[in-house]
């Protein structure tokens, strides 16, 4: 599928799910639409301030701080987390700059930040002590390239170097590599860990193959299996983000949704959950209000109190924000 057809898919997903969730929000609890809501992965993609070179939204646009705000005017959205965004390495700092600006600005909800920064790099520490007891920057996101690197001296030097600074890793990998993430975790007890995208679980894997429309990204048994690995690990949690733009194909529903986010929601408990946006990423198969939506109807079930851990408090506490 070629770039202009897979947006206009998308967002042909996008609508029907809304038109959908509209019913859906009028069936819900008065106490679930109050819920205050942190968001842990707010990216923010501004291409006329910096340039088209200095990321690469999903669609086609610009998201500055003013789109997400409009993103999120029907969303009781109290505090965010602004999330690194793959700028080239020699804009690292100059990203990192503007988040704390983001973050010093009350106009705006966001409070902290997670920043790029190269974990295989023998200049690692000496980068990274610059932004020691900032109340602002939390921790980083790195894009691991294989297995083996998670096995690396340095990275696992500089992995521990994040615990010592009280600083947090995040990470998004393939669902097979979750095996070796469990390891370094174990390696680096005193540093907090972050699985992202609810471990790129493929709502697919738990659907009939015939609604799925098509073959999933990994094994529904294997997956949860290594899952629970990395979940007895006690210092690391798990985002509730991604899955509602894995895989197109499906309408993306608490139908569909559900069975992959109950998994993470039972694996790690209700402490150890936090909401994420992915925001303008999400856009591949959902608005955020619908996503939020379609979260808050997967788990209106469960007691409000796991349901406020889940939107609000488990990020204060893990952010300290």
């Amino acid at each position: 599928m070629n770039r202009k057809k897979f947006i206009a898919a998308a967002s042909v997903i996008a609508i029907a799910s809304i038109k959908k969730n509209s019913l859906m929000s009028a069936v819900m609890p008065e106490s679930a639409k109050l819920l205050p809501i942190v968001d842990t992965h707010q990216h923010l993609a501004d291409i006329v301030r910096f340039g088209k070179d200095w990321t690469s939204p999903p669609v086609p646009g610009n998201y500055d701080m003013k789109a997400y705000m409009n993103a999120t005017h029907n969303i009781n959205m109290v505090k965010a987390v602004y999330m690194e965004v793959a700028v080239p390495v020699a804009r690292r700092h100059e990203e990192a700059l503007y988040a704390i600006e983001m973050c010093k600005d009350k106009s705006n909800p966001t409070v902290g930040a997670v920043i790029n920064s190269d974990l295989r790099s023998p200049d690692f520490e000496s980068y990274m002590v610059q932004f020691k007891g900032s109340p602002y920057i939390k921790g980083i996101r790195h894009g691991f390239r294989s297995t083996s690197e998670m096995q690396d001296h340095q990275v696992i030097k500089n992995t521990k170097i994040l615990g010592d600074l009280n600083m947090s890793l995040d990470f998004t990998i393939s669902p097979s590599w979750l095996p070796s993430i469990s390891n370094l975790i174990k390696e680096c007890p005193n540093t907090r860990f972050l699985v992202n995208h609810c471990g790129n679980a493929d709502p697919r894997a738990f659907m009939d193959p015939v609604a799925a429309g098509g073959k999933p990204n990994h094994d529904a048994s294997e997956w949860i299996a290594t899952m629970k690995n990395v979940a007895q690990n006690k210092n690391v949690v798990c985002k509730i983000s991604g899955i509602i733009s894995i895989s197109p194909g499906y309408p993306k529903s608490a139908e569909t949704l559900g069975p992959g986010i109950n998994h993470c929601l039972n694996i790690f408990g209700p402490d150890r959950v936090m909401f994420a946006s992915d925001w303008p990423w999400c856009l591949k198969g959902s608005e955020l209000e619908n996503w939020v939506n379609i979260l808050k109807e997967i788990v209106k079930d469960r007691p409000y109190k796991e349901q406020k851990k889940l939107f609000y408090d488990n990020a204060v506490k893990f952010y300290n924000i």
